[in-house]
C-alpha cells in the first residue's frame, strides 16, 4: 500500500477507528456536540495512533486529511495526523441524511485534484465505502482508490 500511495494521484478511504458499542448514533443526536454520539473507544484511540504512526514510519504525508463532520471521524483524523479539514460529501448518508450520488460526484471531482505524488485521506464511515466502492470495511480499515474511484489496494494500519 506505501508505494501505491507514494505514487500518488489517489485517495485514503479510511472508515474511523473503534468505537464504543452500538450502530449509529443515540436518537436526538448533534454534530456539534460529540457527548450526544458513538465515539471512539480506548482501542479506538489506541488504533488511530498507530495507524498515524504506521503513515510516519513509512514517511508518508497526506496532502490533505479530510473528514466526515462526526466526532469519531474527526477524532480518528486528530489522532493520526493531528490534522483534518471536515468535507461535506464524507458525512455519514446512514439513516436516510444526505444524498449518495451527490456524495459519488463530489469525491470524484475531489479525486481528479490530487496530484501525482500525493495522496489524500478521507476518514469517512462504512455506509459511504460502501456506496462508494462497493466494499464493506471494519472499523479502522481503509481502501485506496485511483482518480476513477477504483479500490486499488485495502487493509488497516498498524505500527
Amino acid at each position: 500500500m506505501a508505494e501505491r500511495l507514494r505514487a500518488g494521484q489517489c485517495a485514503v478511504l479510511w472508515r474511523h477507528a473503534q468505537t464504543t458499542q452500538g450502530v449509529g448514533d443515540p436518537p436526538g443526536f448533534r454534530l456539534e456536540q460529540c457527548s450526544t454520539q458513538r465515539n471512539l473507544s480506548d482501542a479506538g484511540r489506541a488504533q488511530a495512533r498507530a495507524a498515524g504512526e504506521w503513515f510516519r514510519s513509512r514517511g508518508l504525508a497526506p496532502r490533505a486529511v479530510r473528514t466526515s463532520a462526526w466526532c469519531r471521524c474527526k477524532d480518528t483524523a486528530e489522532l493520526a495526523f493531528g490534522t483534518h479539514v471536515p468535507w461535506t460529501p464524507l458525512n455519514s448518508t446512514f439513516g436516510g441524511t444526505g444524498n449518495p450520488v451527490d456524495n459519488r460526484q463530489l469525491l470524484l471531482d475531489g479525486l481528479t485534484r490530487i496530484p501525482a505524488g500525493a495522496f489524500e485521506v478521507w476518514v469517512t464511515h462504512q455506509v459511504n465505502i460502501t456506496a462508494f466502492t462497493g466494499e464493506s470495511v471494519a472499523m479502522g480499515e481503509a481502501v485506496v482508490v485511483d482518480r476513477a474511484g477504483k479500490v486499488i489496494a485495502r487493509g488497516a494500519f498498524s505500527a
